[in-house]
């Protein structure tokens, strides 16, 4: 997942932006131990699991419900006298009651032969008797096979019909609890994709500015390094961020700074006013420093101008939870052609820089946001652009400065939207 820094980080950039411009987002996770974002599915992974896992459910619930509406046609058809195994059931069972009948008959026959044979008198007439019950006694056997041969055939009838219907029913129970199932599973995919949404924050891993100089005149080319340090325990493959921005430029406007980067053999330039995932580095190991070399020309036509840049450090997208370094905001003066920057003074990271702080408009004090080894103190940062110790907006009344600092603001709003869009395309694979 090429990491997502959520929103809350780019309205602490923003100093002072309309709240509603960095609605709810992801949050940063903090606390979460180093194994836990390894050896971990990637984001698209992730996401490739809980659309299939929503796909299974869905399909588990429409199979459901087919096979349900089946097996209440196949009962119904079942319970039909027209239905063939329904009919063989209904001519078996009357075969087995008409025999049933005339096992009776042929009962009662052999009892009324034997009564008359013990009321018969004479020989001729005994004869006749013994001959009447030796044909009933036979008929009762004939109709006592015949009882059980069509009891036989109502019970097969029977059964045929049974079979049938728990054939529907076990056919409807293999897909019946499915849905219950594949829930469970979707639940789990899409527990699994939200906790992935959590990035976890590595202040060791920072991009800071070295020699980028205070105030850039226009017609110049400025050189300077982005140093990527790994402070963390852990051996990561990283994508510094660059933005630079001035201050009245439209997102599709041309720059008035050209800025580029070197890959150690050509230049690379960075596109227009958009953020980019620059200089990837494979693996750099815990305290390890890597530098990259980026210039930047203003042309000579340039009107001066406020600008800033923000820099920070991404890990690759084979972690989960994602992982984030702080982001780091410079501030310069753009000077028009023959301007006389004063002595050489780098700019210095200023606030905000906080990532995990979620209050729109506000960013902490503390080591890995206003300060670094270049030096710079809160306080004159917070002097410096309308903002207390921290991080929120200096009273001001009517000052004015106020709608300076708000044009500004907004300008850093601009380029925290833009760094917060390209590591969302990152993340999601749309680059």
């Amino acid at each position: 997942m090429k990491l997502r820094r959520s929103l809350a980080v780019a309205a602490a950039v923003a100093v002072a932006t309309p709240v509603a411009l960095f609605a709810a987002t992801p949050a940063l996770a903090t606390g979460t131990s180093t194994a836990q974002t390894q050896n971990q599915p990637t984001y698209a992974e992730l996401v490739r699991a809980a659309d299939d896992a929503k796909k299974a459910y869905e399909e588990a619930v429409t199979v459901k419900e087919v096979a349900l509406k089946k097996l209440r046609a196949t009962m119904d058809a079942l319970d039909s006298d027209t239905h063939p195994l329904k009919a063989a059931v209904l001519v078996a069972n009357k075969a087995a009651q008409e025999a049933t009948a005339a096992q009776a008959a042929a009962e009662k026959a052999v009892a009324d032969a034997e009564a008359a044979l013990e009321a018969a008198e004479g020989d001729t007439e005994k004869a006749d008797a013994q001959q009447a019950l030796e044909t009933a006694q036979a008929d009762l056997t004939g109709a006592v096979e015949a009882q059980r041969k069509a009891g036989a055939e109502a019970k097969k009838a029977d059964a045929a019909l049974s079979d049938a219907r728990i054939a529907a029913a076990r056919e409807y129970s293999l897909v019946q609890g499915a849905p219950a199932t594949t829930l469970k599973a979707k639940e789990a995919a899409d527990a699994a994709l939200a906790a992935a949404k959590e990035c976890v924050r590595e202040n060791g891993l920072t991009a800071l500015a070295v020699g980028l100089p205070s105030e850039v005149a226009a017609g110049t080319t400025t050189g300077f390094t982005l140093r990527v340090t790994n402070g963390t325990d852990r051996t990561l493959t990283v994508d510094p961020l660059a933005f630079v921005h001035v201050e009245g430029e439209g997102p599709h406007e041309k720059s008035r700074l050209e800025v580029e980067w070197s890959n150690g053999s050509d230049w690379q330039a960075l596109t227009g006013n958009g953020a980019e995932h620059i200089a990837h580095i494979d693996v750099m190991k815990p305290g390890e420093q890597h530098d990259v070399k980026l210039r930047m020309r203003a042309g000579s036509a340039a009107e001066s101008g406020e600008a800033f840049a923000l820099f920070a450090g991404d890990a690759s997208d084979a972690y989960n939870p994602c992982v984030l370094g702080p982001m780091k905001r410079y501030d310069f003066t753009l000077l028009p052609t023959g301007g006389k920057p004063g002595p050489a003074e780098e700019a210095e990271p200023g606030l905000p820089g906080d990532d995990d702080d979620k209050r729109p408009g506000a960013a902490k004090p503390g080591s890995d946001t206003g300060h670094s080894a270049q030096g710079g103190g809160t306080s004159e940062q917070a002097a410096a652009t309308g903002t207390d110790t921290d991080g929120n907006l200096a009273e001001t009344g009517s000052s004015s400065t106020a709608p300076a600092a708000l044009a500004g603001a907004a300008a850093v709003a601009l380029g925290a939207g833009a760094v917060f869009a390209v590591r969302r395309r990152k993340a999601t694979g749309t680059v």
